[in-house]
């Protein structure tokens, strides 16, 4: 369960961000949406790092068709973030993320949440199957105990 008594250590990944002036609503807080804009950078930036997604030219692309925030506590301007990653449920042509975002050192996060990815063509926007390389790293941010029948590595 995604949830407020998660650690840094319950994440296979972790990957920092800076939080920005423009980041802050009226309130002095991060604005909700921007916690989802984070999800994003953090499941791309780790496509991209790995080899496996080229923005413009892979035939096979992930769609976002669901996500989901629950918050803990308020990040602001200038906290420096740590959101973690880790994959829950890898399907044929689905995967399940699930990030938390750390706020400096605290050792719990602000927010935690998910992220739902539907591989399809690029073109006709169909669904197709997890590409092979795609998925053999997707298991690698599947942490021990997550992962259930989906996991093929030990």
């Amino acid at each position: 369960m995604m949830d407020a008594t998660l650690t840094r250590a319950d994440f296979v990944h972790l990957h920092p961000i800076d939080t920005r002036w423009l980041d802050n609503d009226a309130y002095g807080h991060v604005n909700n949406v921007v916690y989802y804009s984070f999800f994003d950078t953090t499941v791309n930036h780790w496509l991209i790092t790995q080899g496996l997604l080229d923005i413009h030219q892979s035939p096979a692309i992930g769609l976002v068709v669901e996500t989901g925030c629950r918050y803990f506590a308020p990040l602001s301007f200038p906290d420096h973030i740590t959101a973690g990653l880790r994959v829950s449920k890898v399907g044929t042509s689905s995967v399940r993320y699930e990030l938390a975002l750390f706020r400096n050192n605290d050792p719990h996060p602000a927010a935690a949440g998910h992220f739902v990815h539907v591989y399809v063509d690029r073109e006709s926007r169909r669904p197709v199957p997890i590409p092979a390389p795609t998925r053999e790293a997707l298991v690698t941010l599947q942490a021990r105990g997550q992962c259930g029948a989906s996991c093929s590595a030990p």
